[in-house]
């Protein structure tokens, strides 16, 4: 016990540059007594008994010996680069924007304030986007990941592999007048086949698809809480209850009318049958 208390204290000193030239450890308060290193003759003669191993951690940049060596460094920056741009990649090539869109369409409409919280529509949407996603990004690891691990396809044949299922997709959902649009502002030719569609011209085109749709059904969301709005207005005014904030008595009314209808059932299922 008292080896490892010891050792405890030279690691927090050491850590702290509390070691003099020779290596002695340096106690605030207390005089010099010379310590012996562990590895010193003095201890020679007594080896420790069960002495804790200090870990190193060595951060450095050298050239690789081998082609592999270079590899596997590149897999490595590909991965964290990858790790980086995830939440980028989900809010692109997914469908999550159209999710949270509506949403927060939805609780607006409803003039719920701040109810549901915004972590709990954003991890609603992002639950209902790996449902949504999970087929397509299942193929692109079948087809495109494994195979690269495996060692059986080059990099870039698997990462054409793995995006094809999610061009696909953004494919099937986006406009063809919005894809022709950024086909014109390139001056492309027109694709014959998905490998002719180039992800930086699909990625704007299903993002502002994607924005459209979210907002067309964010229309059709506010009617029926609008129509809610307008009756209880009226009725106030024909009371003469001119002061009274009329959301204050729609607002459980379009509680009560979601609830009945049972909202999130309906909005959710029509969501997901929305994606193609």
């Amino acid at each position: 016990m008292f080896r490892f208390i010891l050792v405890f204290i030279c690691v927090i000193n050491i850590a702290f540059g509390a070691l003099d030239e020779n290596g002695n450890l340096i106690m605030e308060g207390v005089p010099n007594t010379n310590i012996a290193p562990l590895d010193s003759p003095q201890n020679a003669t007594n080896p420790p008994i069960n002495s804790p191993t200090i870990p190193t951690v060595n951060l450095s940049l050298s050239a690789p010996q081998e082609p592999g060596d270079l590899v596997t460094t590149l897999n490595i920056v590909i991965i964290i680069t990858l790790l980086v741009l995830a939440p980028s990649l989900v809010l692109v090539m997914t469908s999550f924007t159209r999710i949270i869109i509506v949403l927060g369409f939805l609780r607006t409409a409803m003039g719920t304030q701040q109810s549901p919280p915004t972590q709990i529509l954003v991890s609603l949407a992002l639950i209902l986007t790996f449902f949504i996603m999970e087929p397509v990004a299942t193929e692109g690891y079948t087809n495109g990941i494994k195979p690269y691990i495996a060692k059986e396809i080059p990099y870039d044949e698997a990462f054409v592999r793995t995006v094809k299922p999610f061009k696909e997709f953004m494919l099937r959902n986006t406009r063809e007048k919005d894809l022709a649009l950024f086909f014109r502002i390139r001056n492309l030719e027109n694709p014959q086949t998905i490998e002719d569609v180039p992800l930086t011209v699909l990625l704007p085109a299903f993002m502002i698809s994607e924005l459209k749709t979210a907002f067309q059904i964010g229309f059709l969301l506010y009617l029926p809480f609008l129509v809610i709005d307008m009756v209880v207005s009226s009725l106030l005014m024909a009371l003469g209850m001119m002061m009274l904030p009329p959301i204050m008595i729609s607002l459980p009314f379009k509680i009560l009318i979601f609830i009945l209808v049972d909202g999130f059932n309906l909005l959710v299922g029509n969501l997901v049958h929305s994606f193609k």
